[in-house]
């Protein structure tokens, strides 16, 4: 899929799209931002190395110029090297003459009108070999300033998935593939609340991990509008979930479709919400907004099947938290606050409690 994206990003910058196609990939780059932000670094990094490609080219030839003109001052040619050299290399020279260069033939005529021609040869050799000298320095220093703003920038964030709040003193739940090979982790939520976090417990079987806030700035979540539904949801109920499939929050809505999960897995359920991979670690709620289970992910191969272990299952994970870790325990929420809103109203007070997770390695 990457391959093909980025070859549509390379017809699309070499120009050859047909016209309908290219309207078609404009409008997904008004809708995209992440697909916009690839055209333009590619279209950045192409440019640079076609800035490269230049100037290896222009100092390919300036090095060709500097040995014929050693190979002619050794050679006791009777033609003066400035005819020679202007003679074999008058295109290049209309190419990539500079300031620098139409100074040193002025230069060199005036000293051809004063001195002898055997001190005019040695002079104009002289002068010359500087002034190439000199610009071989410069394209040196362009080139280095090139192959550096040609290097890599470091590694942004990867776009992983999703997490939400268990209590309010910075507990957080996520899937363990989310944060799996992480040396830094930070979550974000719509308001543009940042913070840093740490894994404190990872259940690799169930694929959760339990995060904590280590950020000194963190002064609480506040109160948090949802509890953790312990009794088994009933077939066919409502739920829905929030989650980061991109990095906008993104909203999804179905029934539960089955109290098992894959090939019978009776700590998950199966659902029947559209997911993609940046749903994993979502919460999953019923109708009343009890939080009953987090998103797990789709099975490979199984078309519209997405599962989400169950909230009893996390329940019981962080009532044994103290005695697997050095943490205290954790406090949860006891009121649920979302009961008898709209959905648009459970999602306005549910929306900062979700975070977008972004690993960096």
């Amino acid at each position: 899929m990457e391959y093909l994206m980025y070859e549509q990003i390379e017809r699309y910058l070499a120009g050859r799209m047909v016209a309908e196609e290219k309207a078609a990939f404009e409008a997904l780059l008004q809708t995209d931002r992440r697909l916009a932000e690839q055209v333009k670094e590619h279209r950045t990094l192409l440019q640079a190395m076609q800035q490269y490609g230049q100037r290896e080219h222009l100092r390919s030839k300036l090095n060709k110029i500097h040995n014929q003109m050693e190979t002619e001052q050794t050679g006791q040619q009777v033609t003066p090297m400035w005819r020679v050299f202007w003679k074999r290399h008058a295109q290049t020279i209309a190419v990539a003459a500079s300031v620098s260069l139409l100074s040193v033939f002025g230069t060199l005529w005036s000293v051809q009108q004063m001195k002898a021609p055997v001190q005019q040869q040695t002079a104009r050799y002289v002068e010359l070999r500087r002034e190439v000298d000199k610009l071989k320095r410069a394209q040196t220093a362009i080139i280095k300033d090139i192959n550096n703003t040609a290097k890599p920038a470091p590694r942004p964030a990867r776009f992983s998935g999703t997490g939400f709040a268990l209590s309010a003193s910075g507990y957080l739940v996520t899937s363990s593939h989310v944060v799996e090979g992480a040396d830094s982790i930070m979550i974000e939520n719509t308001s543009g609340v940042k913070y840093k976090v740490h894994e404190v417990y990872r259940d690799q079987s169930h694929d959760l991990s339990i995060l904590k806030i280590e950020d000194p700035a963190f002064a609480g979540f506040g109160k948090l509008p949802y509890t953790f539904k312990t009794a088994e949801s009933d077939l066919g109920e409502k739920v829905y979930t929030l989650g980061y499939p991109r990095e906008d929050v993104v909203f999804g809505e179905g029934s539960l479709s089955s109290t098992s999960g894959f090939e019978g897995d009776t700590t998950a359920y199966q659902i029947s919400i559209p997911l993609n991979p940046g749903n994993s670690g979502g919460p999953l709620l019923d109708d009343k907004g009890n939080l009953i289970g987090v998103i797990s992910g789709k099975q490979a191969g199984q078309e519209g099947a997405a599962f989400a272990i169950k909230s009893a299952y996390l329940l019981q994970i962080i009532s044994e938290l103290p005695q697997a870790t050095t943490l205290s325990p954790v406090t949860l929420p006891k009121y649920n606050v979302l009961a008898g809103n709209s959905r648009p109203q459970q999602l306005k007070k549910l929306k900062d409690f979700v975070f977008v997770v972004k690993v960096y390695n």
